[in-house]
């Protein structure tokens, strides 16, 4: 067989580069069924986007490498899309763009694209065996114990990080970086929870509260859950991205308010209370009583000095933790790392010393926040490619 565009991966960043792509062009995925990340993502409503997407909203090894791609293909251009194919969406909280009905109907846009531009989409198809070739690229198609041999004179990667395995991710595209001589940037989970010793947080599984956490010097304000094993949440996820091992995170249970100035005022004027009985008016209950295993929080309000409760919300405000790991890949919604961004061009994801290769989507070192920004980039970085091709 012969194309003029081989993209391997049929998720979001390949079906949508797929569905732009000029010429005979033939994607291929292992999966039963293509889209496999956006069916399960935001709840089984697909957080397509983020209306509050930019370059500062990802982390790679070369910050500004994003720019050029998110640029030319925005989250304002992605909207209009799915309004021309009447998918109802609304915005959930924070920018997050989610569909009202199914994840399924972004996937049904794609493959409806794909179709209007004679896409040819296979399924349940093992690819290997990639080489070089005069023409552009060789490789091999497996199906069902049957091989086919494919020419293409483009190759675009776009099957994706190591997250989520048992749907299928695997570590292909670095495989193929590295075989084709492009360097990797280390790679490791990413929007993860963390996790502690067993009995760190005994009886505290399922109590959820806003709060901030904070790592490597960035904080993110949204809620935390207390889990079996752990800590998650969306301030979690987010702050496991910049996590480094064996570092601390400050998490701040009392971010929006100034607990100090009401703990003070509630003391004149109902000072006979007791002080854990004024902390569940801004804390769950059980955390409460978790809190006062570690802290001293006996006595009424009346009994405390200034200096006790200056200490003591100093602590609510920075909880310091030592998260013994992470859930890893298995949960983790990203992987960070990837592809080196030097050795692509910023301007098409092609690669700098081997012309024809395209590396897209989560493949390349550019990880984006929670709450749509990694399917942003995906649609940025696949169009970008798309348009070179």
């Amino acid at each position: 067989m012969q194309v003029d565009t081989a993209i391997i991966g049929a998720g979001a960043a390949g079906m949508m580069c797929a569905a732009h792509t000029n010429g005979r062009t033939l994607i291929i995925d292992h999966a039963r069924a293509p889209g496999e990340k956006i069916r399960i993502s935001g709840g089984g409503r697909c957080n397509f986007t983020n209306l509050y997407t930019d370059a500062g909203t990802f982390l790679s090894g070369n910050p500004h490498f994003a720019k050029s791609a998110l640029a030319r293909y925005t989250q304002w251009d992605f909207i209009d899309l799915v309004n021309r194919h009447d998918i109802a969406w609304h915005e959930k909280t924070l920018g997050q763009l989610f569909c009202d009905v199914s994840a399924k109907d972004i996937i049904a846009m794609l493959r409806c694209l794909m179709q209007q531009n004679n896409v040819e989409l296979r399924l349940q198809t093992k690819a290997h065996s990639f080489a070089k070739s005069p023409d552009g690229f060789t490789f091999a198609c497996t199906k069902e114990d049957v091989d086919e041999r494919v020419t293409a004179k483009s190759l675009v990667i776009a099957t994706g990080g190591k997250s989520i395995p048992k749907m299928g991710a695997t570590g292909l595209a670095y495989d193929l970086a590295s075989q084709f001589g492009l360097p990797l940037t280390e790679t490791r989970p990413a929007l993860v929870p963390f996790t502690f010793a067993k009995d760190r947080f005994d009886g505290l599984a399922g109590v959820a509260t806003d709060a901030r956490v904070a790592a490597g010097g960035v904080g993110f304000d949204e809620a935390i859950l207390f889990t079996h094993r752990g800590l998650s949440g969306p301030a979690v996820l987010q702050a496991s991205s910049y996590w480094c091992e064996g570092t601390q995170i400050s998490v701040n249970l009392v971010p929006k308010a100034d607990l100090l100035e009401t703990l003070q005022l509630q003391r004149t004027t109902s000072g006979r209370r007791n002080l854990t009985t004024e902390l569940s008016h801004h804390l769950p209950n059980r955390l409460v009583e978790f809190l006062a295993q570690e802290t001293d929080l006996t006595g009424n309000l009346a009994d405390q000095s200034d200096t006790r409760l200056r200490e003591l919300c100093q602590k609510l405000s920075d909880w310091r933790l030592t998260p013994s790991g992470t859930e890893g890949y298995r949960t983790a919604e990203v992987t960070l790392g990837g592809v080196d961004t030097n050795a692509l061009s910023a301007k098409t994801m092609e690669a700098k010393t081997v012309p024809g290769l395209y590396f897209i989507g989560e493949a390349v070192d550019v990880t984006g926040w929670l709450g749509g920004y990694n399917f942003q980039w995906a649609w940025s970085s696949a169009m970008a490619a798309a348009s070179a091709l």
